[in-house]
């Protein structure tokens, strides 16, 4: 096994909780929208939770697929596929029925010039599949992009501070989720609103930007001077364990780590890594995109995976060659154009 392929192993295998947790489910699980860079890993994940907990639940990726190889590296691993374009509502009502439901479909690169589409797969489409999903539960992935900015002394946006999203992108979001918690309303759908930021994982995240920056030499912009993150695998799963909380009408719960992240105190850790001095543009301002992830923790424990680990973690792949996806988080954007 090479080093990359050890470190996937290593941290991205299920936990004796999420294990634990899968043995009180009910049902299969459908992930929809589980092409896209989250799809894949939380798909494999629940696969490997299920074949240790000795279950017969299957998993069904549903999504267009576009990327070559993965459906049948998704089926030679036992997760069942379903090549469908959900946008197509023939395609959408033909799907099979479950009792769980992963909800992962969305749009967020290039909002500023197709808004009308980022709407239509926003806020359109989540009302068809609430729709058809009304006797499921469902976890619905959403954005910590649907709150203000807040200072950075506050600790961040709890699920209870009112959702005021900057730009459209944001607001689509809010939008989907205004329409699940509408049909969740109307038909008793139970459901969990799963609002995100910022995950990281071996191939992109606001860590391996920091990282390649000072690795290039690059000046780091620090408008937005402080950020939430959390592992990718920890995220993955606390969104399977949330299908044992969901709840009509339906429950919000921010999902992120317990700090507030200098950027300045991070690219220095970089720097301490890689021995050289990072470079920095701009200063820190008074607030930022920052979420209040208490409520998860009481549900599910802390993340797993420490802060210093995803440093560390991020910093040997990176030294190893490991391969890297390039869609940046823009996690320092402050008008919301995405």
């Amino acid at each position: 096994m090479t080093g990359t392929a050890s470190l996937e192993e290593k941290w991205l295998s299920p936990s004796d909780a999420l294990i634990e947790d899968m043995k009180s489910m009910k049902g299969d699980i459908m992930i929809l929208g589980a092409g896209g860079k989250i799809g894949p890993s939380i798909a494999r994940l629940a696969r490997q939770a299920i074949e240790r907990a000795g279950l017969p639940t299957r998993v069904i990726a549903v999504s267009r697929f576009s990327e070559e190889g993965l459906v049948d590296a998704l089926n030679e691993e036992g997760i069942e596929t379903i090549v469908a374009n959900l946008m197509d509502d023939s395609q959408l009502q033909a799907l099979p029925e479950v009792e769980n439901v992963l909800y992962l479909a969305g749009t967020k690169f290039g909002t500023s010039n197709n808004e009308p589409y980022t709407w239509a797969m926003n806020t359109y489409l989540p009302g068809r599949v609430a729709e058809k999903y009304k006797n499921s539960k469902i976890v619905v992935y959403s954005t910590g992009n649907v709150y203000p900015f807040t200072t950075v002394a506050s600790g961040g946006a709890t699920e209870e501070l009112r959702a005021d999203p900057v730009g459209e992108y944001g607001q689509s979001c809010l939008g989907r989720e205004r329409l699940f918690q509408y049909f969740s309303s109307l038909h008793g759908t139970p459901l969990l609103i799963y609002r995100l930021n910022y995950a990281i994982d071996f191939r992109y995240g606001v860590l391996l930007e920091v990282a390649k920056s000072v690795l290039n030499g690059k000046p780091i912009d620090l408008s937005t001077g402080h950020v939430n993150v959390i592992w990718q695998g920890d995220a993955n799963e606390m969104a399977i364990r949330s299908l044992l909380h969901c709840e009509a009408p339906s429950k919000i719960l921010n999902i992120t780590g317990p700090e507030t992240v200098s950027l300045r105190w991070l690219a220095r850790e970089f720097g301490r890594i890689f021995n050289t001095e990072p470079q920095f543009v701009n200063e820190e301002q008074a607030t930022a995109l920052l979420s209040n992830a208490a409520e998860s923790f009481r549900l599910f424990g802390y993340p797993r995976t420490t802060l210093k680990q995803m440093i560390g973690i991020t910093a040997q792949w990176l030294q190893e060659g490991g391969q890297t996806i390039n869609k940046p988080t823009h996690f320092q954007e402050r008008k919301g154009q995405f």
